[in-house]
């Protein structure tokens, strides 16, 4: 098992808080790590995937106060919404940490049904796919951005391609449609490609509702809806000031770089080389590097205005921009004009240009070019 940054953090909130949940996709290695955690506590593990975890939990209440003592770790709760005011229930008669692990694949039911009994009660964190400080010790990082993070796929358990089209069709078929996704599979496949081809660009609802004859207001629902599955990122424009004319659309991502290859049909280094969108995809593996280690009160945003000041990445805290992030593929980093007006505009101190090297130099326009392994350890954690 790889080890996960993660594990440290949740034992810590299991201490403090009676429910923990750990969100994320399928496959991302949420029950492995469960169990990891519980290994030396007296626990109790109900898979609520199996027809055994669900029969268990038919009368929740009765069954869960027999096991009062205990870690009671809950996998896949989203599909048993009526288990929360259950829970909020047994935990107000008894607030003490470290009753409840709740693991969800990924589902707005669970955020929405969770928030509305649990509020107070439950702390979340989102289980990414592997990241590169779990693995840059073993493994080369061109693998994790080719393969994607999701372990099995990354480790070659089955031949990747084959892992990953399994994956895909698991989700079409099956993961969406059981959280309440109303598209049917083909459409849902064809709107996964689409935002694949379109990675790294402002979402046109317009288009999009075209070439899937549906409307822009469907679109947009969809779009949200695998966002909050964890399947798509969508990185919102940064405002500062209410007078600048600024993009407003979002830009899309899907989140797993793995996942993003298998939809576009690239399957080694040679065939995204010759991709188009190469380095759109090396800017979502960035990001996704980014997004799973910033601190918990930061937020990322691009800026992008129609004076052409543009740059890919703004990490913020409380309103106020920290600092700017240019992301480049290959030998020119140079930042264009726009960057450099981007970060005049934003006051940003601390600008850099993230490269798939290990390079380190500063620029005389501001920027300082550094290597995405060094960055995430060196400079990402004092932002």
């Amino acid at each position: 098992m790889i080890p996960r940054f993660l594990e440290h953090k949740i034992k810590e909130l299991i201490k403090s808080f009676p429910a923990v949940g750990i969100i994320g996709p399928r496959q991302t290695g949420k029950t492995t790590l469960s169990k990891k955690i519980a290994a030396n506590k007296s626990s109790l593990y109900i898979d609520l995937e199996l027809k055994e975890g669900y029969s268990r939990l038919s009368d929740a209440e009765t069954y869960l106060r027999q096991h009062q003592d205990k870690l009671i770790i809950i996998d896949e709760v989203q599909r048993m919404p009526g288990l929360f005011p259950v829970l909020r229930g047994l935990i107000d008669e008894n607030r003490k940490p470290g009753r409840f692990l709740l693991l969800g694949s990924a589902s707005p039911l669970l955020l929405r049904k969770s928030s509305e009994s649990l509020a107070g009660r439950i702390t979340y964190q989102e289980m990414f796919p592997l990241i590169l400080s779990e693995i840059e010790s073993d493994f080369p990082m061109e693998q994790l951005w080719i393969k994607g993070g999701f372990p099995d796929a990354f480790t070659g358990k089955l031949p990747w391609h084959n892992w990953m089209n399994s994956f895909v069709v698991s989700y079409l078929e099956k993961d969406l449609p059981q959280m309440g996704f109303p598209a049917s599979r083909s459409l849902s496949e064809r709107l996964w490609t689409m935002l694949a081809n379109s990675q790294g660009s402002t979402v046109n609802y317009s288009d999009f509702a075209k070439s899937l004859e549906i409307s822009s207001h469907t679109v947009k629902k969809y779009i949200d809806f695998m966002s909050d599955a964890f399947l798509i990122r969508q990185l919102p424009p940064y405002f500062f000031n209410m007078t600048t004319r600024v993009v407003k659309s979002p830009k899309v991502y899907v989140r797993d770089s793995g996942v993003m290859h298998h939809l576009l049909g690239v399957e080694n280094i040679d065939d995204l080389f010759e991709n188009s969108k190469m380095g759109a995809s090396w800017e979502g593996f960035v990001i996704e590097q980014i997004a799973a280690l910033i601190q918990t009160n930061r937020k990322l945003y691009f800026y992008r205005t129609h004076d052409g000041s543009e740059l890919d990445l703004v990490i913020e805290k409380g309103g106020k921009p920290l600092a700017g992030i240019e992301i480049k593929f290959g030998s020119d980093v140079r930042p264009n004009k726009g960057n450099t007006m981007a970060i005049m505009a934003l006051k940003t101190k601390n600008n850099f240009v993230v490269v798939n090297s290990d390079e380190e130099y500063d620029l005389s326009k501001g920027f300082k070019v550094v290597g995405l392994k060094k960055f995430l350890t060196k400079y990402l954690p004092d932002l």
